[in-house]
């Protein structure tokens, strides 16, 4: 996708005001441009975001910049991520209305999108951090991830559908590449933005760089992320993708998407459930005090995945028809109960996936560039240290020992066995 870079330029509040007022729609949205409060909250990595208030009515606005915002300029990006991001919340509105935030505007040339504000959800991971429970999550984010992984895949299209999707995104191959460096490569050997919590976990560093089974599997994972075009993408659904209150969940920021292995994002979910939950007692302000919380999450956990499980499930007994078997092959009582043992096959390697990529997203947050608040909000540091050695104990056996793994409860049973263990640090 050519991005038409010569009509580009980064706004800031008085020319995102102009801007604004130019589009009729979204100025009587807001109401008098005079009256507008813009402000810039952008606390993510790659892009700038702004809230813009009127008397009428409020939006959200993501403009791409040409260069990764956690880096600088030493860092290009290309802007034609707007695009993908785009398309995919496009695409995800179809699939999983409501779910999504509602799109308002996309101007192509400037890498900017216009979209409801969402308020008052707040950024999951805060609420996480803060010890809160969400009770609508598990159904919204399992619908989520069920229809928009098996209504991509070829489960539910045709073989010239699923090749034109994987085309339409198949140019976002910059963001795919950061995924590959950043979880699947960097750390797991000395790479200049790779940090950690020093130096309590200088020894587990090294012990990263020097394990050749972890660094078999990582490759083995990163081979499936790059060429296993399953279904689309969310391609980041992290907590920090996904905005919440008690009664809503709107899953956002999406311009990682691309055709990749369904376990990856469902497997992203995952761990950051996990992290969230070995995180917890670093925020403790008395001992047990987060106790209840903990159980949630960790039944959240196993829930996520059960009911991820039968909702795609359904969907394909429901009549998801892809190409890729044939009802024709599968006729009668015999055929059905064949493809009945086919459909739990598929979702055992799915899970065996999803066990392995929530492995590797928990390293990267703990060694790689970008980290989690969840943990680098805990202090002092060697506390954060422990929490964060707990969770890579886990995600090692998890990608190492995937087999072990056999259920959603075996991983819940671990993590439950660890969240006392006390490590041994550096320094």
């Amino acid at each position: 996708m050519a991005q038409g870079q010569g009509d580009y330029r980064i706004l800031h509040e008085a020319d995102l005001r102009d801007y604004l007022a130019g589009l009729p729609d979204l100025k009587a949205l807001l109401g008098d441009p005079a009256g507008w409060t813009i402000t810039e909250v952008g606390d993510g990595n790659l892009n700038l975001v702004f809230i813009v208030k009127g008397a009428r009515g409020g939006v959200a606005v993501k403009q791409a910049l040409p260069y990764v915002r956690l880096v600088g300029e030493s860092w290009p990006l290309p802007l034609s991520r707007a695009h993908y991001e785009f398309l995919a919340l496009s695409r995800q509105a179809q699939l999983a209305p409501g779910l999504v935030p509602a799109l308002l505007h996309h101007d192509e040339n400037l890498a900017l999108t216009v979209m409801e504000l969402l308020e008052p959800h707040i950024i999951m991971r805060r609420g996480l951090v803060a010890g809160t429970r969400y009770p609508r999550f598990v159904d919204d984010i399992t619908t989520f991830m069920a229809r928009t992984l098996i209504f991509t895949s070829d489960l539910a299209l045709s073989a010239a559908e699923k090749k034109e999707g994987i085309a339409a995104f198949a140019g976002n191959h910059a963001l795919c590449k950061i995924t590959e460096d950043l979880i699947f490569t960097d750390p797991y050997r000395i790479a200049e933005q790779n940090r950690w919590t020093a130096p309590y976990l200088d020894g587990l560093a090294t012990e990263l760089r020097d394990d050749m089974d972890l660094h078999v599997t990582i490759s083995r994972l990163k081979l499936k992320f790059m060429a296993s075009p399953e279904a689309l993408l969310h391609g980041d659904l992290h907590t920090g993708s996904i905005m919440v209150t008690d009664s809503q969940t709107r899953v956002i920021d999406p311009e990682f998407a691309f055709y990749g292995p369904m376990g990856f994002d469902v497997g992203a979910v995952l761990a950051n459930l996990l992290m969230a939950y070995f995180a917890s007692p670093g925020h403790e302000r008395a001992p047990s005090e987060r106790a209840a919380f903990e159980a949630w999450v960790l039944e959240t956990v196993e829930q996520v995945w059960s009911e991820f499980a039968r909702k795609f499930l359904d969907l394909w007994r429901a009549g998801a028809a892809g190409d890729a078997y044939p009802a024709s092959l599968f006729a009668g009582a015999k055929g059905a109960a064949r493809l009945e043992a086919e459909r739990q096959a598929y979702m055992q390697r799915l899970f065996t996936d999803t066990v392995g990529f929530a492995a590797a997203k928990t390293i990267r947050r703990i060694f790689g560039l970008a980290h989690n608040i969840d943990f680098e909000l805990i202090e002092p540091p060697k506390t954060r240290a422990i929490c964060e050695a707990r969770a890579v104990r886990l995600a090692r056996a998890m990608m190492v020992e995937t087999p072990v793994f056999r259920t959603i409860a075996d991983v819940t049973g671990a993590a439950r066995k660890l969240r006392d263990w006390q490590p041994e640090l550096s320094g």
